[in-house]
């Protein structure tokens, strides 16, 4: 029995614009994602400000437009992009690498299929990345401007805007910093990050870390490094079939990230392993859409991917509120859809 993989992706579209996009402050032609849903009485005004939660939302954009290319939805991203600078105050910039390496990538897409005027936000982008490398630790950029932390989550995208952008030195620097600081020798899987001030390797293992360096490694043709990184990810990551969730907030997007990598490695990846990465997405996407609870409004998919979502409206506190957790899902089912 086949699988309607492009229609589950549309449902998942749907269902996140349905309930989550809304102008900003009432102005006309503007368009973000609230934050949660139910939404509080901040995210209807788009108070609450997640700026790479943005990111994602107008990257699974892309995605949809590249799956089912609509006039509509066209205006719609073109109208995103304008409102993240409006609500940004004027800005495309914040003090966070890792964020504006992820708005960076989705701008590239944009720029690509020239649905939206992006030049000047991606310079300012590049132009800050490059500004964040420092020789300390043997190099690498922070976390965030003023810390002392370096991490993958700030490396990993950056090194793939970097390629993306032509710039193959900075970007094989940045992925050669995370192989030979962040990844464990003894299971390949990729540490969260390392205090520079103390010298001390925070060794969190999350699916994001793994995604943004298989991301890396495929946009160096490290066919070795991104073969062990997915052989690690089905060994320690996904015991049961999918990829392991990592509740609401910031932890929703995760292992989606990982998805959209993997996804790429499946059809881009010359090894056995594009088999492994392939069978890791359709799995967790599988279990994803078993798992959503049905609404008047679409689906509405669970934070942990292996179990049911709460019945609907979530309750209170729920990570199922989370716009991250939405757009996880969506991310993940639209990387299934290109594996069709």
């Amino acid at each position: 029995m086949s699988v309607d993989r492009a229609g589950r992706a549309a449902a998942a579209e749907r269902a996140v614009r349905g309930r989550h996009l809304r102008r900003v402050w009432g102005v006309p032609g503007t368009v973000l994602g609230r934050s949660g849903w139910p939404p509080t009485v901040g995210q209807r005004l788009h108070w609450h400000w997640n700026y790479w939660w943005q990111a994602h939302l107008l990257d699974s954009l892309v995605d949809a437009q590249l799956r089912d290319p609509q006039p509509e939805r066209a205006k719609v991203i073109d109208r995103f992009v304008r409102s993240v600078h409006l609500r940004n105050f004027g800005k495309w910039t914040n003090d966070y690498y890792d964020d504006i390496a992820w708005l960076g990538l989705a701008l590239q897409r944009v720029r690509a299929l020239d649905l939206s005027d992006v030049d000047a936000a991606i310079t300012a982008i590049d132009i800050q990345l490059h500004a964040g490398w420092t020789p300390d630790a043997g190099g690498g950029i922070w976390w965030r401007r003023g810390d002392t932390f370096k991490n993958a989550p700030a490396n990993g995208p950056a090194a793939i805007f970097h390629a993306r952008e032509g710039d193959s030195v900075r970007a094989r620097d940045m992925t050669t910093w995370l192989t030979t600081t962040l990844v464990d020798p003894a299971t390949d899987l990729v540490w969260d990050g390392l205090r520079v001030d103390t010298g001390e390797l925070v060794k969190n293992i999350f699916t994001y870390c793994q995604g943004v360096y298989l991301g890396a490694c495929l946009e160096q043709s490290d066919v070795d490094a991104a073969s062990r990184t997915i052989r690690a990810v089905a060994t320690h990551l996904a015991p049961a079939g999918p990829l392991r969730g990592q509740n609401g907030g910031d932890g929703g997007l995760f292992a989606a990230i990982l998805a959209r990598y993997l996804a790429l490695a499946a059809r881009h990846l010359p090894t056995p392993e594009a088999t492994t990465a392939r069978t890791l997405v359709l799995t967790t996407a599988d279990a994803c859409w078993s798992g959503a609870t049905p609404t008047s409004a679409g689906p509405l998919f669970s934070a942990e991917w292996a179990k049911p979502a709460p019945a609907s409206p979530p309750p209170p506190g729920a990570p199922e509120r989370d716009l991250s957790v939405q757009i996880g899902a969506w991310m993940l089912l639209e990387a299934a859809a290109t594996l069709t």
